[in-house]
């Protein structure tokens, strides 16, 4: 079950099916960095039943009330932060690319600005919160022990899909070793 495709930058994520972390369990990770001093990702299918407006009320001047964008949970670190994904560079100054199609963070009072005047739509960003991280080589061993198997996918696969499908979807890429994860039951115990 090894993965031919190493961890980098706009790579994918995706968990063993019997992980049983609660922000891990059957999780896709986008990698926004991946270098000798870490890893940066954000869990993409675990969003919250929220959205960004309940979270920001008493943030003056930020966000709409009726901005329905849903908030997700980005990882278990720093989970008192909101970070964000998008697909407008164009409009979003300081956005970092992290891959074509998804880029990360920029100015968030631009953000607001485009909001506010219906520039920006909700399906073209994301907020969450939290990320996920790992320290130094701490993620090359959760390889080894096959937590994970790294992938790609298009910007297109990876915000297109509903969060309840992802997962299934990008085993199913993996091809036809990989294909009885998706039937395997969530709780192996109640089978």
């Amino acid at each position: 079950m090894d993965s031919n495709i190493k961890p980098a930058q706009g790579t994918i994520l995706i968990s063993e099916p019997f992980l049983k972390d609660f922000y891990f369990k059957r999780s896709i990770i986008l990698l926004a960095e991946h270098n000798e001093e870490g890893t940066f990702g954000l869990v993409l299918n675990k969003p919250t039943e929220l959205k960004l407006s309940d979270v920001m009320k008493n943030e003056k001047n930020l966000f709409p009330d009726d901005f329905d964008s849903l908030l997700y949970i980005g990882g278990p670190v720093k989970t008192d932060s909101l970070f964000f994904i998008h697909t407008r560079n164009d409009l979003i100054e300081n956005s970092i690319k992290i891959m074509n199609g998804i880029y990360w963070g920029g100015k968030i009072d631009t953000v607001n600005r485009l909001i506010q005047n219906g520039e920006l739509k909700a399906d073209e960003i994301r907020f969450y919160i939290g990320y996920s991280g790992w320290a130094p080589k701490q993620l090359e061993e959760e390889l080894r022990i096959h937590s994970w198997v790294v992938s790609k996918a298009s910007a297109a696969f990876l915000l297109k899909n509903t969060s309840e499908n992802l997962w299934t979807n990008a085993v199913k890429k993996l091809g036809k070793e990989y294909l009885e994860w998706v039937n395997y039951p969530i709780d192996p115990q109640l089978n």
